[in-house]
C-alpha cells in the first residue's frame, strides 16, 4: 500500500515511563510530517498523544484530532491542532478515525490503546478493512500482546493466519516501508471459524 495520506496513531494518554516510548512518539510525528502524511489520532494534549502531535505540526504536517466530548470536559483536548473533532462517544470516535485513515500505527499506551488496537485487529479479521495495521514495538512493549494472539491460535480459538493481520517493527523508521509492504488478508482469518 503506496498511497498513504493519513495514519491513525494509537497511543497512550500518558507518557509512561520508559524515554524510548516518547522518543518513538516524537520521531514517529516528524517523520509522518516529512513524508506529508496527516496525523488522524485520539485529539488528547496529554502523553504519547500530545508528543506525537506536537511533533507533526512543528515539522509543519496536519492533524486532525477526534475526541469524544466527556472527554473535552476534562479539559484534555488538543486546541491547537489543525481540526478537532467532538464527537458524543468512544463508538463514535473510534468510526470516524478509521474513515479517516489509510493505516493504522500503535505506539505503547494502556488500556484505551489495547482496545483500539483489538478492535481495529478484529474488524480486519472479519475482513471489514484491509488496512496496514504496524506495532511499534518498542523495547519489547508489544511482545505480551503478540504472545496472547499466539496463544489464542495455540488454543484453537484462531486460525494463525491471524498473525499476519499486523506486522511488528521496532523503530519509526521502519513503519513506512512496513506499511507499503503489508500483506492483503487472508480470507481463511475468517472462513475457518464459519
Amino acid at each position: 500500500m503506496s498511497d498513504v495520506k493519513s495514519i491513525c496513531v494509537f497511543c497512550g494518554s500518558k507518557p509512561g515511563t520508559d524515554p524510548a516510548h516518547a522518543e518513538a512518539a516524537k520521531r514517529l510525528g516528524q517523520l509522518m510530517a516529512e513524508r506529508g502524511i496527516r496525523l488522524i489520532y485520539g485529539g488528547g494534549r496529554i502523553g504519547l498523544m500530545g508528543m506525537v502531535a506536537d511533533a507533526v505540526m512543528q515539522a509543519g504536517g496536519e492533524v486532525i484530532g477526534v475526541i469524544p466530548d466527556f472527554l473535552m470536559k476534562y479539559e484534555v483536548g488538543h486546541e491547537d491542532v489543525t481540526e478537532l473533532i467532538v464527537t458524543d462517544s468512544m463508538h463514535t470516535r473510534k468510526r470516524a478515525m478509521f474513515d479517516r485513515s489509510d493505516a493504522f500505527v500503535t505506539l505503547p499506551g494502556g488500556l484505551g490503546t489495547l482496545d483500539e488496537t483489538f478492535e481495529i485487529t478484529t474488524w480486519k479479521q472479519l475482513r471489514q478493512h484491509d488496512k496496514p495495521i504496524i506495532l511499534v514495538d518498542v523495547n519489547g512493549y508489544w511482545q505480551p500482546f503478540i504472545d496472547l494472539a499466539q496463544r489464542t491460535v495455540d488454543g484453537g480459538y484462531a486460525h494463525a493466519a491471524i498473525m499476519e493481520l499486523w506486522t511488528v517493527v521496532d523503530t519509526p523508521e521502519a513503519v513506512f516501508d512496513a506499511i507499503a509492504a503489508a500483506p492483503q488478508t487472508d480470507e481463511v482469518v475468517l472462513t475457518s471459524h464459519l
